[in-house]
C-alpha cells in the first residue's frame, strides 16, 4: 500500500507536468509532492534514525497517539492543497484510507474516508468539465470496496492472533504436561534405582546378621563369615549411595571395567551372601552405551534380589550374550518357579518393584523382557536390548 502511494503520486505529478508544462503553479506543485512524499515516510524515517521497530500509524488496535494524530492531519492537509491545486491527484487517496482506518478508531475512520471520498468526487468533476455519473458513483464503490477490503482483513488477523494464542495456549500446557510426565518418570526411576541398589543390599545384610546371630554361639568363625560379608555389602553399598546422590551411575561400572566385570563382581558378591551364582559371557566384546550397561546391571540385581527373597533357590546363573544388533542377559534358577503372567502385570506371590522395574527398564530401551517359568521347575528371565549397527 505504501508502494502504491508513491506510485499514484508520481503518477499524478507526471500527468500534472506533461499537461501544464510551463505553468506558473508547477513549483508549488513539486513543492508540495515532494513534501507530502517525505511527511508519508516520516515515521519511517523516524524509526530508521532511532534503529528500533517504526511507532507507525499502521498498527491497528492501537490507540492513536497525538502525535500520530497530527501526523495524519499534515499527510491530509497537505494532500488536500494538492488536490485543490491540481485535481489529478484525488486518485492518492485511495492508500490513505487505508492509513485512516489504522490510524483511527472504527467511527472517526470512516468519517475520514467519506470526507476523503467526497473530494476525489469534487476533483474528478473539476479535472472533466463536466457532470458525469460514472465520476460520482466511481470514487464512492472504490472507497466501499477498499473499506469491505481493510474490515475482512482485520477479520482475518484476528482469528489468526487467536489461533496463534491457542497456539500459545497448548503448547504451555503440553510443556506443563510434559515436565509432570517427566517428574513422574524420573520418580518411577528412582524408585527403580533405590529397589536395585539400596533396598537389595540393606536386604542381603539383613539376611546374613540374622544368620550370624543364629550361629553365633555354635559356630563363631562362621558367624564371623557372615558379619565380614555383611560388612563387604555395606561398603558396597555405602559406594553406591555415593554414587547414586552424585549421578545415579552403578558404582561397579565407575571402575571402567565394563558390564561383564561389573557382573562377575555381583555374582562373587551373591555367592558370598548365601546364593551361588555363576556368571558366563558369550560373544565377543562389543561397546556398550552407558545407559545400556547401567540399566542390564540394574536388572540383573533386580532379578537376583527376586531370586533371593521369594524363590528359595540354591543356584543361579547369569548369562550375558553379546551380539551384533543387541545383548541379551538371561538370569536363571532352580528355585520353586510360577506361573509366567500373559501381561505386563506382576505375577501373583511376586512382591515388590523387581518385575515391573525390570519391565520398565527394558522397554525405555526398546527391548523385551521374556519369563520362562512353571511352578517346581525354576525360572529363567531373558531381556534383550537392541542396539545399533557398528560402523
Amino acid at each position: 500500500m505504501h508502494a502504491t502511494f508513491y506510485l499514484l503520486l508520481a503518477t499524478s505529478l507526471a500527468r500534472f507536468l506533461l499537461r501544464h508544462p510551463g505553468g506558473a503553479r508547477v513549483p508549488w506543485i513539486i513543492a508540495l509532492s515532494a513534501v507530502l512524499a517525505v511527511l508519508y515516510a516520516l515515521p519511517f524515517l523516524t524509526a530508521a534514525a532511532l534503529r528500533e521497530r517504526p511507532a507507525t500509524p499502521f498498527a491497528s488496535g492501537a490507540r492513536p497517539t497525538p502525535r500520530r494524530l497530527a501526523w495524519l492531519a499534515l499527510v491530509v492537509a497537505v494532500w488536500l492543497v494538492l488536490v485543490v491545486l491540481a485535481p489529478s491527484f484525488g486518485w492518492c487517496a485511495v492508500p490513505l484510507f487505508y492509513t485512516g482506518l489504522r490510524t483511527l478508531p472504527p467511527r472517526a475512520a470512516l468519517a475520514l474516508v467519506a470526507v476523503l471520498t467526497g473530494c476525489v468526487i469534487a476533483s474528478q468533476v473539476r479535472l472533466a468539465g463536466r457532470y458525469d455519473p460514472d465520476l460520482i458513483l466511481g470514487p464512492p464503490a472504490v472507497s466501499a470496496i477498499a473499506t469491505a477490503v481493510f474490515a475482512y482483513m482485520q477479520r482475518q488477523a484476528a482469528r489468526q492472533r487467536e489461533l496463534i494464542d491457542d497456539l500459545i495456549r497448548t503448547r504451555r500446557e503440553l510443556a506443563a504436561t510434559e515436565r509432570r510426565e517427566g517428574t513422574l518418570a524420573e520418580r518411577q526411576r528412582l524408585s527403580m534405582e533405590i529397589h536395585d541398589t539400596l533396598a537389595q543390599g540393606l536386604s542381603s545384610q539383613q539376611m546374613l546378621l540374622q544368620a550370624a546371630d543364629r550361629v553365633w554361639d555354635t559356630d563363631p568363625a562362621k558367624a564371623r563369615t557372615h558379619v565380614r560379608t555383611a560388612e563387604s555389602i555395606t561398603e558396597h553399598g555405602l559406594t553406591e549411595a555415593r554414587r547414586f546422590v552424585h549421578d545415579l551411575a552403578p558404582a561397579d561400572l565407575a571402575d571402567g571395567g565394563g558390564l561383564a566385570q561389573a557382573l562377575r563382581a555381583l555374582a562373587e558378591r551373591e555367592s558370598d551372601a548365601g546364593l551361588t551364582v555363576r556368571f558366563h559371557v558369550e560373544g565377543a566384546p562389543v561397546p556398550l552405551p552407558d545407559r545400556v550397561s547401567s540399566a542390564l546391571l540394574r536388572i540383573a540385581q533386580g532379578a537376583l534380589a527376586n531370586v533371593r527373597e521369594h524363590a528359595d533357590a540354591t543356584t543361579a546363573a547369569l548369562t550375558l550374550t553379546l551380539l551384533d544388533d543387541q545383548v541379551v542377559l538371561d538370569v536363571a534358577d532352580d528355585g520353586r518357579g510360577f506361573v509366567p503372567p500373559t501381561d505386563s502385570r506382576t505375577p501373583a506371590g511376586v512382591r515388590g518393584h523387581g518385575l515391573p522395574a525390570i519391565r520398565a527398564r527394558a522397554v525405555q530401551l526398546g527391548g523385551t523382557l521374556t519369563i520362562e517359568s512353571a511352578p517346581g521347575e525354576g525360572a529363567v528371565l531373558s531381556v534383550s536390548i537392541p542396539l545399533e549397527p557398528q560402523r
